[in-house]
């Protein structure tokens, strides 16, 4: 967890309660806030550069497994890199219903409200 802001008896508040610093917790998440659909597909396109060895164009379309080639090994290490980024959790039980980029995108957008 980041920087939680105190007062000198120790109780914690929020970013957004101390004036000039409001945008500060907003900018210590980042990208975890996105609610644009091109925005999450833009982060996986990027996420997956190292994986498309063949240099495909990545479309919402693109495969991971069947037209990138992802290995299993390389589905959870790309997976952990989505969490660890939006800071979420991606139930395994999803997986076998996503296969393309944008079916990822969607679901990577409804686990980070």
């Amino acid at each position: 967890m980041g920087i939680v802001p105190t007062f000198a008896n120790g109780r914690r508040t929020s970013a957004a309660a101390i004036g000039p610093m409001a945008g500060l917790e907003q900018q210590r998440k980042g990208s975890k806030q996105m609610t644009d659909y091109q925005d999450y597909l833009d982060f996986l396109y990027r996420a997956l550069e190292p994986y498309n060895k063949q240099a495909l164009a990545l479309s919402e379309s693109t495969e991971l497994v069947a037209d990138i080639g992802l290995s299993s090994l390389e589905v959870m290490e790309f997976i952990e890199k989505i969490e660890d980024h939006f800071d979420i959790s991606i139930p395994l039980n999803i997986l076998p219903d996503v296969n393309t980029i944008g079916e990822l995108a969607r679901k990577v957008r409804e686990l980070n409200p």
